[in-house]
């Protein structure tokens, strides 16, 4: 497990046994009993046994909180779930906490009542100091997932993307915590709920009932729970007009049909989507163009994950540190199982100039938990990587290096799962009832979805040419370790990276080359390397005996990394680019339209590529993320970076520049 911080001083107090929140002077849950309360207000007040042991098989559900607290709410929704639902349903639990429990107190408070320990133990497995933001959990082998959301409400729900079956409203007393009860907390509660949705409360306060029912909700007072008379529960009737929302980023519908989809690509992005899906209980066929012969240095080498925050909050920002956290808690919990393929050992940022300097002390000034990150001076960075090195840096403490191909075999590995071998280059075409991939001898596949995660090579095919990607080439260097360099605990970033020895080698790289889509290994890009290295850590440098090594003879790997020019991957649905010019030509005169029209999609075709040097962070979440536009379940990152890294965001940007004329070829 991660380190995980204290509590904030001052914030939780205990009284009789019970947590006591000091900074809004409110207990998080009945003294009577807490598992009673939740059980009558939240899962009775809005008739989920009944509601779940209705569902489809195969159905979902979506719960929303405002306030995860403690967790009870959320461990009593998973026990009855368990007990009345169909049982390839899946729930998910949506939750929004400005102030996020460390994991002792969590425990601590949930050790109340034993009948929820075979659930409090996963949870509290899994929980950790979380920075503001969107963070993902599946249990239950993803039968039950937790998409706890890290802010305040207030600003935290506008950027919510996901249609809420059932509330738990349960913020600390309005009296006490008046923000969490605002008309404007109250506003996206309605936005988000689907027409029918219900809610629960245990407050009766007057503005929070006329507040409900002026947003279209019935409201009716009922029995409350121990000291309280009554409480509150209701259901939408009228929905809220909608604001306008962009339809080139809207959501196509949601996938309807026979859950089968191919995916073009078995490296880290096609082979998470195909992970996400599979969980879902779909199934899916994975094509490889690439031959079952692979250099040996594929077998040694190493692949960091690898952020690079700045103190500014960009779409990039909020992608890379939540694509961090999800795959670092991924394989903490055993995703790969060689131990010899993974190492949560922790990533060392060394301030390797002024500039580099500059831009840790603006990060660092973000406040983000420690487990995250931290600073860390000369003395501490020589301690914590267990050689000399010359600069102070940041240290991320849960992140590390994993073996690529151990972390997409395991991504794959699923019986719902068939990866493929193409002979030579794919073809994509229309058909009746969906899609077919075919190479040059025969059609290999066809599904009502595909999914194209082929690097730069996805703008092979003529429904994704207008993708303007790039390949950079990248070579690293497999250095031989020696009795002195394995002294190294923790992987260095500077210019370059070099991770501790794995099967006799140091990864060390990596090179950056545009315009460049030869894969041969070259030496001078081992010299640059070992240049690289010897001004990230002179005397790693030295142990390893890098200068009488012969550069000729040094192993190597080279690779294609495919990256797009903001510098952000391409996650989410297909549209007809022709189409998308003249359906939105209006915004070329005037970029400020409201325009409804729908976009032209191209139905059940997606993406998931352009990833670059950060795809073992944001290749399993854009899986998620992929996995949620076709489910129609909750989004797992903020509506705002899904638009930033939307295929369609190209196409929008040279029509509002008038690049894009209305007669644009497909």
């Amino acid at each position: 497990m991660p380190p995980q911080d204290d509590p904030i001083p001052g914030d939780l107090d205990w009284q009789d046994g019970q947590p006591w929140s000091r900074r809004f002077g409110d207990v998080y849950f009945s003294r009577a009993s807490g598992i009673a309360e939740t059980r009558h207000v939240f899962l009775d007040g809005n008739a989920l046994a009944q509601r779940w042991a209705a569902l489809a098989s195969g159905g979902r559900f979506v719960v929303g909180e405002t306030g995860f607290g403690t967790g009870l709410n959320f461990l009593c929704a998973w026990a009855l779930w368990e007990a009345a639902a169909p049982g390839d349903a899946r729930l998910h639990y949506v939750s929004v906490e400005a102030y996020p429990l460390a994991r002792a107190e969590l425990a601590r408070a949930l050790g109340t009542w034993p009948e929820l320990d075979r659930l409090r133990v996963p949870l509290e497995a899994a929980w950790e100091a979380f920075a503001p933001g969107w963070h993902r959990l599946a249990f239950a082998s993803g039968r039950v997932v937790l998409t706890l959301v890290v802010g305040d409400a207030a600003a935290a729900l506008p950027r919510l993307d996901a249609s809420v079956d059932a509330w738990f409203l349960d913020g600390f007393a309005p009296a006490r915590n008046p923000e969490m009860w605002s008309p404007g907390v109250l506003a996206q509660v309605a936005r988000l709920s689907r027409p029918g949705a219900t809610f629960a409360t245990y407050t009766v306060a007057g503005e929070v009932r006329r507040g409900l029912e002026a947003l279209g909700f019935a409201v009716a007072k009922r029995s409350g729970f121990g000291r309280k008379r009554e409480m509150l529960a209701g259901t939408l009737q009228a929905p809220p007009a909608r604001a306008w929302r962009a339809p080139w980023f809207a959501r196509p519908p949601a996938h309807a049909g026979e859950r089968r989809a191919i995916v073009i690509g078995a490296g880290p992005a096609g082979a998470a989507t195909a992970a996400s899906l599979a969980a879902r209980r779909w199934t899916v066929e994975v094509i490889e163009r690439r031959g079952d012969d692979a250099p040996p240095a594929m077998t040694r080498h190493q692949g960091v994950l690898y952020a690079h925050p700045s103190a500014h909050p960009t779409a990039l920002n909020e992608l890379a540190l939540a694509g961090l956290q999800y795959s670092a808690r991924r394989l903490r919990a055993g995703l790969v199982p060689d131990p010899g393929d993974c190492g949560l050992c922790g990533v060392l940022q060394l301030a390797h100039d002024g500039h580099e300097a500059h831009r840790q002390a603006g990060v660092a000034a973000l406040g983000l938990p420690r487990a995250l990150l931290h600073p860390v001076d000369r003395a501490q960075a020589c301690a914590i990587a267990g050689i000399d090195v010359p600069h102070a840096g940041l240290f991320f403490p849960a992140a590390g290096w994993v073996h690529p191909p151990a972390l997409c075999a395991a991504l794959l590995d699923h019986p719902a799962i068939r990866l493929r071998r193409a002979h030579a280059a794919v073809a994509l075409t229309r058909t009746g009832a969906g899609w077919a991939v075919a190479d040059a001898r025969s059609v290999l596949a066809t599904a009502p979805v595909v999914v194209i995660a082929g690097g730069a090579d996805s703008v092979q095919f003529r429904h994704t040419a207008h993708l303007p990607l790039r390949t950079i080439r990248g070579q690293l260097t497999l250095l031989p370790a020696t009795a002195a360099s394995r002294a190294l605990r923790t992987v260095l970033c500077g210019e370059g990276y070099v991770a501790p020895a794995r099967a006799g080698v140091h990864s060390l790289g990596a090179t950056h080359r545009f315009r460049d889509r030869a894969t041969d290994v070259r030496v001078a890009e081992h010299a640059e390397n070992l240049g690289r290295l010897r001004r990230l850590a002179p005397r790693l440098y030295d142990a390893a005996g890098a200068d009488g090594l012969d550069a000729d003879a040094l192993e190597g790997l080279a690779g294609l990394r495919c990256s797009s020019p903001d510098y952000l991957p391409v996650i989410g649905p297909i549209v007809d680019a022709a189409e998308f010019a003249r359906t939105y030509a209006p915004l070329s005169r005037d970029a400020t339209l409201a325009l409804d029209a729908p976009a032209p999609w191209l139905d059940g075709l997606h993406a998931s590529t352009a990833h670059g040097s950060r795809g073992l962070i944001t290749a399993p979440l854009a899986g998620e993320l992929l996995a949620a536009c076709l489910e129609d379940e909750p989004a797992p990152l903020p509506a705002g970076v899904a638009e930033a890294v939307h295929p369609s965001r190209f196409l929008l940007r040279a029509l509002v520049r008038r690049r894009l004329a209305p007669d644009a070829p497909t």
